[in-house]
């Protein structure tokens, strides 16, 4: 079969159903996270996917308007918000490196004195929550309005059922928190900490919305009305760890496979970065046994090598 290399964005359409029709035949669709009581009864055989450009034009297939938890991807948001504000004081809290164990681990924070391994697993995200609300007094109401104002929705908001579930089953991450806090590297009170992670993991959206409001990091750090939230630096920054880091402990086989920046969430999405050219938001709530949705990921792929657009 021949590559079509994407050289207008017509191309985007035709490429995005040829997609569709492929995951709709495959029969492995994983399963949804069941640890959160809210999103298991998710249909893994769900399926959309969205193409933003750089000017905010959106191309789609499936149920690429339907809203979906956002869940981890919401990270990559609140690391930006934060990196734009601290610079790169951050690093001094929370490292840059892929943790190769489940993102829920307390193993690793033993052995490196509560300094997270980076910012998505979830003892990273929790410090860069704690971080950004430290400098704004309301650290998931930024992260929102920004995603309001990027997406173009305002209509975007938080589901108070997904942040009570999470909050009833969040032990493990109270406990990140709290061991985190005995070293001196959380700020805020442990509760007042998890209250705003819960809020901003429990974010809904559309790939039509997360596509959009990630375009910023395909423009080098440009939002969408032309100001600048990061320097051209600081999004290489972000778009790497997304690369190396973005997908739990299954990013290298990501970069493999897909070969772009990428970040999923257990509710089944993955955004990914076409640097100077467009950003990808995919879901399905099927997941492997990494937290990957397994059609998610399978999409990416197929885009990229019909596509022939990757970092590589």
């Amino acid at each position: 079969m021949a590559i079509m290399t994407t050289t207008s964005s017509l191309a985007f359409q035709p490429v995005l159903e040829r997609i569709a029709e492929e995951i709709e035949r495959t029969p492995g669709r994983g399963r949804p996270a069941d640890y959160i009581p809210a999103l298991a009864a998710c249909d893994p055989r769900r399926f959309g996917m969205a193409v933003a450009e750089l000017d905010g034009t959106v191309y789609g297939v499936g149920d690429w308007r339907q809203p979906f938890s956002t869940q981890s991807i919401t990270k990559v948001f609140t690391l930006a918000l934060d990196l734009a504000r601290e610079g790169d004081s951050l690093w001094e809290h929370v490292g840059r490196e892929p943790s190769g164990n489940p993102f829920n681990s307390l193993v690793q924070l033993e052995y490196e004195s509560g300094i997270p391994r980076n910012p998505f697993i979830n003892a990273g995200a929790l410090v860069v929550t704690d971080r950004l609300h430290t400098r704004t007094g309301d650290a998931a109401g930024e992260l929102l309005a920004f995603l309001r104002s990027e997406s173009g929705n305002p209509a975007l908001g938080f589901d108070q059922e997904v942040a009570a579930s999470e909050s009833a089953h969040g032990a493990r991450n109270a406990a990140l928190a709290h061991f985190m806090a005995s070293y001196g590297n959380i700020d805020n009170p442990v509760p007042v900490l998890l209250d705003q992670y819960f809020r901003q993991c429990s974010v809904a959206a559309s790939c039509a919305d997360l596509a959009r409001a990630t375009t910023f990091l395909a423009r080098h750090g440009i939002r969408s009305d032309g100001s600048r939230l990061l320097s051209r630096s600081q999004a290489k920054q972000v778009n790497a760890i997304m690369l190396t880091c973005g997908t739990y402990d299954a990013a290298g086989d990501f970069a493999y496979r897909v070969g772009l920046p990428g970040k999923s969430g257990v509710g089944g999405g993955v955004i990914a970065v076409v640097p100077g050219r467009c950003t990808l938001c995919v879901w399905s709530p099927g997941l492997d046994e990494r937290g990957n949705s397994v059609a998610g990921v399978a999409a990416l792929d197929r885009f990229t090598t019909l596509t022939g657009l990757s970092v590589f």
